[in-house]
């Protein structure tokens, strides 16, 4: 960890996770403290772990949030230059084995790690790092081969490559079965022909890790995961897709016409594509619901220090019973999910199957992501349907939620599936 940690262990983190307490009273609202929070407390967390999430907020600081309103405007930030810095730090490897370059850590500094992403002020950094950490590499780490890692794997930990995920297409997003690219055997390549949509990070991207059909067989049994760059002959890269939020990721449209790629870029064995995505579908799930924590906290923290200096009929708004305890509402659904996305963590380490955790913490992370903001703005009134204050970025962005990486509705039908309560008529995976 010597890398990207300092040698002084840090115990406490200035960032204040449970404030409200300060804020029922008048005599505080002028000066709202923040009170240290003790992250070793937690059974998923130690000193190291609070380290690694000191210096990742340093990095926040002084590399990302300094930018993030340039980046924002521009609609696009530079993700080489961005991701060559935080691979060179070492955040692209947490959980990765030391011989790929990565920390050799395990999963739950993963999850720190994407907790903290959270300090970033806008949805569209986190979900690009998110992707390159946790989304499109971890099935080429559980299965790939010793080469494929060397040629994809280790130049993206090192943040010498951008890369991406291929699933979703314009007539196949949560229904992941119905994807219609297709990878034909031709001697020792592959020949691919189809088109991929929603592609995070698609525009600057090098790789992509691309789901495609190899062969004709069940829907579910038939499909492969493949490494393809994306400098090849017959690879266009249509458009960066104008979106309501999210405005600084590039969102790409991807066309892939007879394009040539080996065999042995192939992820794992053929016909496994399916069962590998479903699982990098956890990885990235969790992920999600860890990233929003810290940002829905900051917009109640500053919800509440606005609403302490705003008057209105006499008094601050702070002072309505409704508002403060709203915003004692929206805290405890925060430490809700918190403690749900830590125990799923618990007990993934442990290697028990979380999928129906995880789709639960997803499907919790997309609503009360829109819950947040949506009651927080309504306490900045006009200011807040302005683009000057946070609240109203995070309203756009946070929409996202509830539909990328497996709508809602996929989420319930998965955990209807747990519950032995889904239709038997009917099929979801």
């Amino acid at each position: 960890m010597a890398t990207i940690i300092g040698t002084t262990v840090l115990r406490r983190t200035t960032r204040n996770l449970r404030p409200l307490s300060r804020l029922l009273s008048t005599e505080t609202h002028l000066k709202i403290k923040l009170e240290p929070y003790e992250l070793t407390h937690e059974t998923i967390f130690n000193e190291d772990h609070a380290e690694l999430r000191a210096s990742l907020n340093k990095f926040i600081q002084k590399e990302i949030n300094p930018f993030v309103d340039e980046w924002e405007n521009a609609k696009s930030f530079p993700a080489h230059e961005l991701f060559k810095k935080i691979g060179s730090a070492g955040f692209f490897g947490v959980n990765k084995p030391t011989k790929y370059g990565g920390l050799g850590l395990d999963y739950s500094f993963s999850v720190a790690m994407a907790e903290e992403l959270g300090s970033i002020t806008c949805g569209a950094i986190p979900m690009a790092i998110g992707v390159q950490a946790d989304m499109a590499t971890p099935a080429l780490m559980r299965f790939g081969s010793e080469e494929l890692k060397k040629q994809f794997l280790v130049p993206t930990i090192a943040g010498d490559f951008v890369a991406c995920l291929g699933v979703s297409e314009p007539g196949a997003g949560s229904d992941v079965a119905s994807i219609k690219t297709v990878a034909v055997k031709k001697g020792d390549d592959y020949v691919i022909n189809g088109s991929k949509l929603w592609i995070t990070n698609g525009l600057q991207a090098d790789w992509i890790c691309l789901l495609v059909n190899t062969s004709e067989g069940p829907a579910h049994k038939n499909k492969s995961l493949i490494c393809v760059p994306l400098n090849l002959p017959g690879v266009q890269k249509a458009r960066n897709i104008n979106k309501l939020g999210m405005h600084s990721s590039d969102t790409a449209e991807l066309f892939f016409e007879d394009v040539k790629v080996p065999q042995s870029y192939r992820i794992g064995k053929e016909g496994m594509g399916f069962t590998y995505q479903m699982m990098q579908f956890v990885d990235e799930r969790v992920f999600a619901g860890a990233s929003v924590l810290l940002s829905m906290e900051r917009l109640i923290n500053d919800t509440a220090a606005y609403c302490a200096q705003r008057k209105a009929f006499g008094k601050s708004i702070l002072d309505n019973q409704y508002v403060h305890f709203r915003l004692a509402e929206l805290q405890t659904e925060v430490e809700l999910l918190r403690s749900l996305v830590y125990r799923t963590t618990a007990l993934y380490l442990e290697g028990k199957d979380v999928n129906k955790l995880a789709s639960m913490l997803k499907l919790k992370a997309g609503r009360l992501v829109r819950e947040v903001p949506d009651s927080c703005l309504q306490f900045w009134g006009g200011m807040g349907f302005t683009s000057d204050v946070e609240v109203s970025r995070a309203y756009r962005d946070n929409r996202l939620l509830s539909i990328g990486g497996g709508a809602d509705e996929v989420m319930l039908s998965i955990i209807c599936k747990y519950m032995g309560t889904f239709p038997k008529d009917q099929t979801l995976f």
